[in-house]
């Protein structure tokens, strides 16, 4: 009767159950650690970590804690970059490694000034559109056919990476390539992007996925990745090609500043732009030969660059009709680039060693590379972008209603600066320098020093190839500011030139070609391209190779043109491992005494803790004894009378 009358009162209850939406089943942990593992690891890390500073309360040991902590969320990308690059600033002093003033002086040395100035004067470049007219001009010069306009993109490139970030290069040559790909297809010459496949469902044709991203082909793939990677390559060539340059510059120079074998602009230039230049051309070989068939020409892909060959009048259309638009070479183009030339002088002539510098002759202190960088980036907002203002005097022409412009203006600088960058690289100068005061630098070379048994070269070998796995995974900079530190005392451990490790590795580190995360060049031209990550993987692996091969060569042969003594340890290099040994031989003392004196505590509460002990059980003895003698008085009284009763 109770159920008749329930199905009454709800007759549609059961219907609704039946005919309604499954229940979603509620997320479980690993929907929990998928969402929240960077929240996790944050609070995890310096926990897990703890031991090391509970069992070695040593400010190597709490800087080797800050070290490990930082190292962690640089790969992993838990706290931003920049943030992560923040903790030597408080943990530093509150642990006793290096004060405020100190360490926040390591955030802004003249390294990091040049690094900023010279994005600056890259940004009065672009400002003024004169790379734009450079890359035109030369792609012009070299051809248009398929493989021509490949080499030209990719020499264009290299060259502009050197003096601009590599992303801004990048992203500069995308919408080039980009037109001309447009234009070559309108022809029927090429195809952007292959067909969209599709299969037959219910008698009906339907698209493979809808939510698919149009896939490239290997001719559009072989002109972006090229950009790509030649912005990477080009960025070797200069100390302000990019981050990860001035970075182990940066803590090269804080760790031996009075090394006599110095990282200065033209010596770094000769150092490096030679292997640049051929690793570069490799790289544009290997790309050719995978994805336009070079040495192949029975293959599809030869076939199609013939194609494109015999139509290249298209292509030159397109770049022809973009240089155009730009017009006539202006005076802000001009001032630009003589303003630009005046300051690669002035980095080339500052003290070349051959003949007298200008910072030699000027009645000034220690004059370094930010000087002539600054005074480039004062002069683009001192100098007007035309001089139409001359007409109030000529009387001439049409006056200009308003001011002015500069060269450039402070709102596109404050809008295009990474200003993240100072931290970056300010944190590991930072590390770098704490690392060295707190003596963890010395304790991990001194442990390292077992790796003497290698030869030099395949010590090098094991170095670039540890940079170049590192930093397809994280940061460049990141992995130099890791990096670079061990290596300088690993040197000295080994009485190896430190520039014999350090240059070629620190190089290493801008190697990156196989993930769109690997550095901001690759992300660029897989989002414009769509190109995807496991086309990126594979032909990243003949780049990577010809790079660590040329690399090796190099820094065997070519390195000991540039830098002499690069195979003996030098003098200053020998103080510099005195100095650190002695600091270990201080601190292992000092361990010992905090060891001996923790031993001798101890001994001392135990002895103390036994007396304690023995003076309570004699001074408690005799009463606890009269104690017992009257209880068993007192039970014998009590038995006596029990007995008579």
């Amino acid at each position: 009767m109770a159920k008749e009358t329930s199905k009454m009162i709800y007759p549609d209850f059961k219907m609704e159950l039946e005919a309604g939406e499954p229940v979603e089943p509620r997320p479980g942990c690993g929907a929990f650690f998928a969402n929240h593992w960077k929240g996790l690891l944050v609070f995890l890390m310096p926990i897990v970590c703890l031991p090391i500073i509970l069992l070695n309360n040593t400010p190597e040991y709490r800087c080797m804690y800050i070290l490990l902590i930082m190292a962690v969320f640089w790969v992993t990308e838990a706290l931003p970059l920049y943030v992560t690059s923040m903790i030597p600033i408080v943990a530093f002093p509150t642990m006793g490694i290096m004060g405020s003033e100190e360490t926040c002086m390591t955030y802004f040395k003249d390294t990091l000034v040049m690094f900023m100035g010279g994005i600056m004067v890259a940004l009065a470049v672009e400002y003024s559109g004169l790379h734009k007219r450079l890359a035109l001009r030369v792609i012009q010069m070299v051809g248009c056919s398929p493989r021509r306009l490949h080499f030209g993109l990719i020499m264009v490139t290299m060259f502009i990476s050197m003096w601009i970030s590599n992303a801004a290069c990048t992203a500069m040559m995308c919408p080039i390539i980009q037109a001309v790909l447009e234009e070559l297809q309108a022809q029927g010459v090429c195809k952007i992007y292959h067909e969209p496949e599709y299969q037959v469902v219910g008698g009906k044709n339907k698209k493979k996925s809808e939510d698919d991203l149009p896939y490239p082909t290997k001719v559009t793939q072989c002109y972006y990745l090229g950009i790509a990677y030649a912005s990477s390559l080009g960025g070797c060539g200069t100390i302000i090609g990019t981050a990860t340059n001035l970075t182990f510059k940066g803590i090269y120079d804080t760790a031996f500043p009075n090394a006599t074998e110095k990282m200065d602009f033209p010596t770094f230039m000769f150092y490096s732009v030679p292997s640049m230049l051929v690793y570069t051309l490799l790289t544009y070989v290997f790309l050719q030969w995978h994805f336009m068939g070079l040495w192949r020409p029975k293959s599809k892909e030869a076939q199609e660059v013939q194609v494109g060959k015999d139509n290249a009048h298209v292509a030159k259309k397109v770049i022809d009709q973009r240089y155009k638009e730009l017009g006539p070479m202006n005076a802000h183009e001009i001032q630009v680039m003589l303003l630009f030339i005046t300051m690669v002088l002035m980095y080339f002539t500052r003290k070349p060693g051959i003949f007298t510098g200008w910072a030699e002759l000027l009645p000034a202190k220690v004059i370094k590379n930010s000087m002539p960088t600054i005074f480039v980036v004062i002069m683009c907002f001192i100098l007007p972008a035309n001089y139409a203002f001359l007409r109030y005097c000529t009387r001439r022409g049409t006056v200009p209603p308003g001011p002015t412009p500069s060269l450039i203006t402070w709102k596109f600088i404050q809008t295009r600066v990474p200003w993240g960058l100072v931290f970056l690289l300010g944190g590991g100068f930072a590390l770098a320098a704490g690392s060295k005061q707190s003596g963890m630098a010395s304790m991990i070379g001194t442990s390292l020093s077992p790796l003497k048994v290698l030869p030099n070269s395949a010590l090098l070998l094991v170095v670039i190839l540890v940079a170049v796995f590192l930093t397809a995974f994280s940061s460049n900079v990141a992995v130099a500011n890791i990096l670079i530190p061990v290596l300088n005392e690993m040197s000295l451990a080994l009485k190896i030139h430190p520039l014999y490790l350090v240059f070629p590795a620190g190089l290493a580190c801008s190697m990156a070609f196989h993930l769109p995360v690997s550095t901001p060049p690759n992300a660029l031209v897989a989002g414009y391209a769509h190109i995807r990550s496991k086309d990126m993987a594979v032909a990243g692996i003949g780049p990577t190779i010809i790079t660590i091969i040329t690399l090796f060569i190099f820094c065997q042969t070519w390195a000991m043109v540039i830098y002499p003594n690069l195979d003996t340890f030098p003098e200053w290099a020998q103080i510099a491992a005195e100095e650190a040994a002695n600091k270990t031989r201080m601190l292992a003392a000092k361990t010992l005494q905090m060891v001996a004196n923790n031993t001798e505590l101890i001994t001392d509460v135990a002895a103390n803790s036994t007396n304690v002990l023995g003076n309570l059980m004699a001074n408690n003895s005799q009463p606890l004894a009269q104690l017992a003698v009257n209880g068993t008085r007192l039970l014998s009284d009590m038995a006596f009378n029990k007995t008579l009763s």
